[in-house]
């Protein structure tokens, strides 16, 4: 196993524990707003808390970009990227569907990725050319040929309206072409799952690194394709994302771009 991944396995489970120890009275928590539909509480702090402390401890000389917490430099070429817990929303409202999401990216290439459901007990493992895994097996993207039948994940754009007319363009082509579409409301979580097959593609506009560097290493691993819409690999800086098999992701980038506006395609 890549030596960074089991450090990452064990500080999002510390993480987890914390979610878990607080889940069932989250009504206790407080609770602040970041911006429109963005809310942080105490379990994300201190889930966050617990990770940082776990890669401080081995690592320190790495930076950390966590979504609580900011952009902490580092005297080395890593960089941890950090979600504490990813649907936060629907933790607050008892909607059983987050995840703790760790990354490390060095010099810009994703090296290792950790998605941990605590409710599940699923652990969702990648390290650049070793493979994915789900509590140690292996999986792979699905092999469907085409939209038709096909299952997608997808996140309405919550925080950043200003592309919803663009959305909802690509939301009627995307469900009049499958079988169906999917909102659970955790995009690491969604990724996650693209991986494994239990979807066969995601897309998403406006997500941050810390919601999808995980996963999308997930997806690679598991033998998908993650690009922004345009195709290339700039989506952890421009936050929109196509994911999918070869053959999915072709036809839903297909679908998308006659939707995009001048911005989206900049």
């Amino acid at each position: 196993m890549h030596p960074s991944l089991n450090i990452a396995i064990r500080a999002a489970r510390s993480a987890g524990k914390i979610i878990l120890r607080f889940s069932d009275r989250v009504d206790q928590l407080k609770v602040e707003t970041k911006s429109r539909n963005d809310f942080v509480s105490d379990v994300d702090r201190a889930a966050e808390a617990a990770i940082v402390q776990e890669l401080r401890g081995r690592f320190p000389s790495h930076a950390i970009l966590a979504e609580e917490s900011g952009e902490q430099a580092g005297k080395s070429d890593f960089q941890w990227i950090i979600d504490p817990l990813d649907g936060t929303t629907n933790y607050l409202h008892g909607f059983p569907q987050f995840a703790v999401s760790i990354a490390l990216l060095h010099k810009g290439q994703l090296e290792c990725g950790v998605v941990y459901d605590p409710l599940r007990e699923e652990l969702f493992t990648a390290a650049r050319g070793q493979g994915a895994q789900l509590n140690d097996r292996k999986i792979r993207v699905a092999n469907r040929q085409s939209l038709d039948g096909a299952l997608i994940g997808t996140g309405f754009p919550f925080r950043d309206q200003r592309h919803i007319d663009a959305y909802l363009g690509m939301f009627k082509a995307m469900t009049l072409a499958t079988a169906g579409l999917r909102r659970p409301g955790s995009a690491s979580l969604d990724l996650a799952y693209v991986a494994a097959g239990r979807t066969d593609g995601f897309w998403e506009l406006g997500l941050s690194p810390w919601d999808c560097a995980a996963g999308a290493l997930l997806i690679k691993e598991a033998g998908g394709t993650v690009t922004d819409l345009a195709g290339g690999e700039r989506f952890l800086d421009t936050g929109n994302l196509v994911a999918g098999n070869l053959r999915v992701h072709r036809a839903m980038l297909d679908l998308i771009q006659p939707c995009l506006n001048d911005q989206l395609k900049a």
